[in-house]
């Protein structure tokens, strides 16, 4: 299930590209598939190590090439990334910044790696309704290291601009996942015996295995209307 659109983000075969706060390596894996060389980054160890057992069973399903120059994991600090300027061709960092207090100096970090005319992808959660989850629970946000800020996309895009970059566009995506969020804010974060929240937790894994048309078309209904997330696309000019 991904975030960001990388036919948008302009990814290209032997790109290379970073993956910051990679997760559990849903970006990653699909910027591999395209023949990326892909270096994903996290702080979490069982994230880093997640993703690396994937690459590798990647590789031995014949999904990768064996060449382990292609792919890196890095278990590292958004404020401080071990790589020289203008290391990458693209960025991505989803739903990554609202976790981190200083986000300008991340934001300057990730433009720092980013080559003259590269381009990069930032995801975090929208406004609307990222508010909304913040009304129904403190337990939502309110936990170590948690959603410290909810952005509008004027200031998330004027951030990202004063520190070198340009928007170069945006959309929203995730609109079948807001109802899901409001309702275990409802009924309790962990509560996950819940039979609506069950129920509709069936539906978005169908969603994500099958991708059958109803939901497909659901999603390009609802997304402008209350997805989850907002993606804002950037370039960084080249300069004479």
């Amino acid at each position: 299930m991904l975030t960001a659109n990388y036919d948008q983000l302009g990814l290209k075969d032997g790109d290379k590209i970073l993956d910051l706060g990679c997760g559990f390596g849903r970006h990653a894996f699909e910027a591999a598939r395209r023949g990326a060389v892909v270096v994903a980054l996290d702080a979490g160890r069982d994230e880093v190590d997640g993703v690396s057992a994937m690459f590798g069973a990647m590789v031995v399903a014949g999904e990768l090439s064996s060449d382990t120059s292609l792919t890196a994991t890095v278990q590292g600090d958004a404020l401080h990334l071990p790589f020289p300027d203008a290391t990458f061709d693209r960025v991505i960092c989803s739903e990554v910044l609202e976790h981190i207090p200083d986000d300008l100096a991340a934001m300057r970090e990730l433009t720092r790696v980013l080559r003259p005319g590269g381009t990069m992808a930032i995801t975090v959660p929208r406004f609307g309704p990222e508010l909304i989850n913040w009304a129904l629970s403190d337990e939502y946000h309110n936990v170590p290291g948690g959603h410290i800020r909810i952005y509008r996309r004027s200031v998330l895009q004027s951030r990202l601009s004063s520190v070198g970059l340009r928007v170069t566009g945006h959309h929203y995506a995730h609109g079948l996942h807001s109802p899901y969020w409001w309702l275990k804010c409802l009924v309790g974060t962990t509560n996950d015996t819940n039979v609506v929240v069950k129920t509709y937790h069936r539906l978005l894994v169908w969603d994500i295995m099958k991708r059958p048309r109803l939901t497909h078309y659901a999603e390009m209904v609802f997304s402008p209307l209350m997805g989850k997330s907002i993606v804002v696309y950037l370039t960084k000019p080249v300069v004479p």
